[in-house]
């Protein structure tokens, strides 16, 4: 998994509240075993019309959210079903942070499994930044972000030296926040530890070869 430490790159708006897993990847491609593939459905009913053309009126279809790698989006976001294909989507889409007022708890806890930060910032905030995602989009240029873990800061770099900042902490679980830095999922938290793990084992007598039997 991709270590999160700072991350820079071009916001999607979407503005909208209570985007459930089934916009985010609806249940008819959810055919695929592996985890790559299921960004090209990324809210597909939204992106494209009836007939498979993307719908132009549709936020990440604008030509300045192109290359997006941070969505921004209204509280409550990733509810209805807890299928992790969910943040597979996002994450092979392209975006590698998703900022919202609140999260579902489930996608929440998927999207540090899959190296997404999920960053929660205030109303006031997230309504700023959507004001200045649409005027940027109004000049027809994208708004950039640049979201720090380490120190839990998430910052308009440009506006700074146009008198405008927008510079906001955030909160992350410490053992979340630790795993992301690292680039660590479940699995590979687990094999760092396989010295240990291998040591109990033998001193449990799992594993060991069967004693051989009695003649």
């Amino acid at each position: 998994m991709q270590p999160f430490t700072i991350h820079a790159g071009v916001v999607a708006a979407l503005d909208r509240a209570n985007v459930d897993t089934d916009q985010i990847i609806p249940k008819q491609f959810l055919k695929r075993i592996e985890r790559t593939g299921f960004g090209r459905f990324l809210f597909f009913d939204w992106r494209f019309l009836s007939d498979g053309t993307p719908d132009p009126r549709f936020d990440l279809n604008k030509p300045e959210m192109a290359g997006a790698t941070i969505l921004l989006a209204r509280r409550n976001f990733g509810c209805g079903s807890s299928r992790e294909h969910a943040p597979w989507a996002l994450a092979d889409y392209g975006f590698r942070a998703v900022i919202a007022p609140s999260f579902a708890d489930i996608f929440h806890s998927n999207c540090f499994q899959n190296g997404m930060l999920p960053v929660t910032l205030s109303e006031d905030a997230v309504d700023e930044l959507f004001q200045r995602a649409a005027a940027c989009s109004r000049e027809g240029r994208p708004l950039r972000l640049s979201i720090d873990l380490e120190s839990g800061v998430v910052q308009v770099p440009e506006a700074e030296a146009a008198g405008r900042p927008f510079r906001h902490t955030f909160a992350t679980d410490p053992f979340r926040r630790d795993c992301l830095l690292r680039g660590l999922d479940a699995i590979a938290l687990s094999l760092a530890h396989a010295d240990r793990i291998a040591a109990w084992e033998r001193s449990h007598g799992i594993g060991a070869p069967p004693a051989p039997s009695r003649p």
